[in-house]
């Protein structure tokens, strides 16, 4: 058996687990939509294939047992082959308010991004807008950590958490702006144009 880097051993296949978050995804590659596979294009790009693997794996397994996503960060846990699931923490920079504004104000001067965002999709150029104003929308870096004992990084704890944020990407795009801080509502409200009070 493998030996963690505490010294302990550690028994290969995880503990079975009734009830946790599933991908729909059974084979293959994890990410329908354009946003979802951008994130995940990152991660394949600077992550070690093999732990990718085993993540993909722990996630089409049910291993991850919640998610819980706010303002720069994502918490879950996981079930791995201890008694005791293992606790996955990824965080990204939150854009302030300030930067919110300046975002804003350029989608709202961009009648084709808006009008796709308040009909709830994401137009593939926004991407353009954030970074002109040197606020990446996807994060180049995660700043990941996991409890458990495994030296690689992302371990497949972590590997398997991530799929599942680029899967609950697919369902919600705007899953993303919140991460960076900004609810869809309150974005929403920020682009829609000012209504006419009858004189």
């Amino acid at each position: 058996m493998p030996v963690g880097k505490d010294g302990w051993f550690e028994a290969s296949a995880p503990i079975q687990v009734e009830g946790g978050l599933r991908a729909r995804s059974k084979r293959g590659s994890i990410g329908e939509q354009w946003w979802s596979r951008r994130f995940i294009d990152i991660l394949e790009n600077v992550c070690d294939p093999g732990r990718l693997s085993r993540g993909r794996a722990y996630a089409r397994k049910g291993q991850v047992l919640e998610i819980g996503l706010s303002p720069g960060s994502v918490r879950a846990e996981v079930q791995g082959s201890r008694p005791d699931p293992y606790e996955v923490t990824i965080t990204i920079p939150a854009f302030g308010d300030a930067d919110w504004t300046r975002v804003e104000r350029e989608l709202s001067t961009r009648a084709l991004y808006r009008a796709k965002l308040l009909a709830g999709e994401m137009p593939p150029e926004i991407v353009e807008v954030f970074d002109a104003l040197g606020l990446p929308l996807f994060p180049a870096d995660l700043d990941m950590d996991c409890t458990c004992p495994d030296w690689g990084h992302p371990c497949k704890h972590l590997s398997a958490v991530l799929y599942l944020l680029a899967e609950s990407f697919d369902d919600d795009p705007f899953l993303i702006l919140a991460w960076r801080a900004r609810p869809r509502e309150t974005l929403l409200t920020a682009l829609r144009p000012p209504t006419k009070t009858a004189p």
